[in-house]
């Protein structure tokens, strides 16, 4: 493998999007991941519009992104009485130059997967190889360790490593050996699709409930002939801290049984939330889990993004499209200074304190901070939204949260493109 290649641990949303950017400005790159065959697992995620114009700008467009999900319309948090706490139009609706996108989150993950292939070649991603390591050479390059399933060893020299393998990701326990364990926050998600009407806009993202029992549902798939489309659910329970939150599983199938009946009170003359969930063939658990922010996302040549920089809360429905947003920024820093460790450092040095604010800011319960708001005011029950937290109030705390996360409109409108159409790197580091 030539010295001035990128090498990528992780084949998910963020490194497959790293791996397209990288392509896009003329670096070669090689993708590491773990699993032998990738599947469209995972159900909904939401791409904010920032996200998405940089999807277009990778030349993946309306067109396909609506092969795998919907544009969303609306966002809206409802009281566990049935009444509206806030909405607000999404997207295009809302006066943004771009989408919303709520799809499926193994469907979009796969479309970025065939990209890469068609672009990059069938030999840029290596599957059933895990980066298990690294060791930084004496030049400023770097050397992957992998393992490949069978357990043979091998190593791979390139310019910089970047780690994309989540939460549980071996270049960050490398990098930060001492970082404390997964947090849990004391709420336990369980999730699943089902096949029904849509609601309200016919495209709305809801929340309804509050801060520490509640469901938040939104379509990820276009309504077939009979009117109906996927409907991707969450159903969420906070817990007091001495439960045992270890025995849930990541995506653990479990029975709607189990849980379900904590939701039986959500029925309205608008929606059955019971019936909702009883139309599911199958529900997965997760314990709602992230870390605590790093001080670096970089050592040397090695550079962390995605779920390995930045695990978060999916309170404010942005982990995906923060992702994306990683791997764009390098993508423009590397046109200003070149494949270095250089372009890492200043990198770190523009997103690692900023994002890592942000996921604190979802461990507040990130937007869903309204519900807790209403709790704190009244109890929960109310007659009308604005004896309790006046219209510019709301309005406030959501644009400021949407500035924190980066598609505040006005700014994300106006904004020039991160990476200048056919811009190249000068240079690669060799």
């Amino acid at each position: 493998m030539q010295h001035d290649t990128v090498l990528i641990a992780g084949g998910g949303i963020a490194g497959l999007s790293l791996a397209l950017t990288l392509h896009q400005i003329g670096v070669p790159c090689t993708v590491f991941e773990s699993v032998a065959e990738l599947r469209p697992l995972g159900v909904g995620i939401n791409i904010q519009p920032n996200a998405v114009r940089e999807l277009e700008d990778l030349g993946i467009g309306e067109a396909e992104l609506d092969d795998v999900g919907i544009p969303a319309r609306e966002w809206a948090l409802v009281g566990l009485n049935g009444r509206d706490i806030y909405s607000e139009p999404r997207g295009k609706l809302a006066g943004y130059n771009w989408h919303q996108y709520a799809v499926h989150r193994g469907k979009f993950h796969l479309l970025l997967y065939r990209k890469v292939l068609e672009r990059l070649g069938p030999d840029a991603v290596n599957l059933g190889q895990q980066v298990t390591g690294y060791r930084k050479e004496a030049d400023g390059g770097v050397t992957a360790l992998v393992t490949a399933r069978d357990g043979s060893r091998s190593e791979h020299r390139g310019a910089l490593l970047f780690g994309a393998e989540g939460i549980h990701s071996t270049v960050r326990a490398q990098m930060h050996p001492g970082q404390p364990p997964i947090r849990w926050g004391g709420t336990i998600m369980w999730r699943g699709t089902a096949r029904d009407v849509p609601i309200r806009s016919g495209s709305s993202f809801v929340g309804l409930g509050t801060s520490r029992h509640r469901i938040v549902f939104y379509p990820i798939s276009h309504p077939g002939d009979d009117g109906r489309a996927d409907i991707n659910w969450i159903a969420e329970q906070t817990f007091d801290a001495d439960h045992d939150w270890s025995k849930s599983g990541w995506f653990r199938a479990v029975e709607l049984s189990e849980f379900a009946h904590q939701f039986d009170g959500f029925v309205y003359d608008w929606l059955d939330v019971p019936a909702l969930l009883a139309k599911s063939e199958v529900a997965f658990e997760n314990p709602m889990i992230d870390r605590d922010p790093l001080p670096t996302w970089v050592d040397g040549p090695v550079a962390l993004l995605g779920d390995a920089a930045h695990p978060m809360y999916p309170t404010g429905s942005n982990g995906a499209s923060q992702a994306i947003i990683d791997g764009r920024v390098i993508g423009r820093i590397m046109l200003e200074v070149g494949v270095t460790p250089a372009a890492l450092a200043q990198y770190d040095a523009e997103l690692c304190e900023k994002v890592g604010s942000l996921a604190l800011r979802n461990r507040g319960a990130g937007p869903f901070g309204l519900l807790g708001m209403v709790e704190e005011r009244c109890g929960g029950v109310f007659d009308h939204i604005d004896d309790v937290i006046p219209a510019a109030e709301r309005a406030a705390f959501m644009l400021a949260y949407q500035k924190a996360a980066g598609f505040a409109r006005e700014e994300l409108n106006n904004a020039p493109r991160t990476i200048p159409a056919g811009a190249k790197v000068a240079r690669v580091a060799a």
